[in-house]
């Protein structure tokens, strides 16, 4: 009971943030039945989709969609262990990749979600390859790779 009791607190914290980033297309819902070995917890998720009206898989995201969600599942669970948590704070996050499988639009809405929460005095740290995220990152740590072994370039 506990357990499922915090996993919907995860998922409408999750699903503030994925409201935004989807421009109100999907919401994460709890399946009151699952369909394997999670069955008897009730943790498997579905999403429903505003523009087919109906709840699917969320193993049928495309990579950018399933991107979207699971960056809105990582900051809900921040969110609620911060409530939970009697004054405990996270300060810092990092993202390692998947803006890549972002259109430039859902890339922008990421980008901007990231940017509130900072805004908040939290660190947000990126770990990406993708040339559009230079452009509109100012603090910037370059790992850089020669024979004599990597070095750090920061940009700020």
């Amino acid at each position: 009971y506990a357990q499922l009791a915090y996993f919907e607190r995860v998922l409408r914290a999750a699903n503030q943030r994925l409201r935004v980033m989807s421009q109100n297309r999907y919401l994460l819902h709890r399946r009151e039945e699952g369909g394997d070995g999670r069955k008897r917890t009730g943790l498997e998720i579905e999403v429903a989709d505003s523009y087919t009206g109906k709840l699917r898989s969320a193993n049928s995201l495309s990579g950018g969609e399933s991107f979207m969600a699971s960056l809105s599942l990582a900051l809900g669970l921040s969110d609620v262990v911060q409530q939970s948590a009697g004054g405990v704070r996270l300060d810092a996050m990092f993202i390692d990749e998947g803006f890549g499988s972002l259109d430039a639009e859902v890339l922008e809405l990421a980008v901007r979600t990231l940017s509130d929460m900072a805004d908040g005095n939290r660190m947000i740290g990126i770990i990406s390859h993708v040339a559009e995220l230079r452009e509109r990152i100012e603090q910037q740590v370059y790992v850089e790779k020669s024979r004599g072994g990597s070095r750090i370039r920061l940009v700020l």
